[in-house]
């Protein structure tokens, strides 16, 4: 049996789907435009799904003139390949602190929806600017999970935290003056919270709370299914 394919640069985990439930994702950023389209090309061939992250517009270009399947969302840097429709279920909240954090945002929310989740997005709410999270915290109660996208000093997701009695997961940007250190303070912010129930993944890391965001939402949407 056939685990993974080999394709001499790569070993594509072809049985993640049945192990896991979900395909294959590819870091596009170190890859070359030939080995995109190699690996792009193998999913393809074997019906899969495949969604690749910080991919450049010139690597979509490239993958797009050998296979006209694939799509790309230039903001959150996302190119993905559909061979199998992608019913999605339950509801994910992404919020941002200010509109820098979009793109982070945007990654995580495309990510949530490609593993099939619904995702409403609440942009700009950040605490310079309180009554503008507040005005729209009913609504965002309403989904299963809550992404809290913000740099700067990041205290975004332990505000939302601490209104809410869902599952947060936070994601500091690398936003911010000098002194925010790339992403560190918001990180340090986040981790330090005392705010419970927000868990804390690295920084502008958006793939990675897109993921875990759409894991805890379909569990919750099955159990009310």
């Amino acid at each position: 049996m056939e685990r993974y394919k080999d394709i001499g640069f790569a070993k594509l985990d072809i049985e993640r789907v049945k192990r896991k439930g979900y395909s294959e994702a590819v870091f596009c950023e170190c890859k070359t435009n030939e080995q995109l389209i190699g690996i792009y090309k193998t999913f393809c061939e074997k019906g899969q799904n495949v969604i690749g992250t910080h991919a450049s517009k010139e690597q979509y270009k490239a993958v797009k003139s050998e296979l006209q399947e694939v799509e790309y969302n230039e903001n959150a840097r996302i190119m993905t390949l559909i061979k199998t429709p992608i019913i999605k279920k339950g509801e994910v909240a992404v919020c941002t602190g200010g509109t820098g954090d979009i793109p982070v945002a945007e990654e995580a929310a495309a990510t949530a929806e490609f593993y099939g989740s619904n995702v409403k997005k609440y942009y700009d709410v950040g605490i310079a600017g309180l009554h503008r999270l507040l005005d729209n915290i009913e609504e965002i109660k309403k989904a299963n999970v809550i992404i809290a996208v913000a740099g700067m000093e990041g205290a975004l997701g332990g505000i939302i935290t601490g209104l809410t009695d869902i599952p947060v997961i936070a994601v500091p940007t690398s936003i911010g003056y000098g002194s925010s250190f790339k992403g560190l303070s918001a990180l340090l912010t986040m981790l330090n919270s005392c705010a419970e129930g927000m868990t804390v993944v690295n920084i502008d890391n958006g793939f990675g709370a897109g993921y875990s965001a759409n894991l805890i939402n379909r569990k919750i949407s099955e159990n009310i299914d």
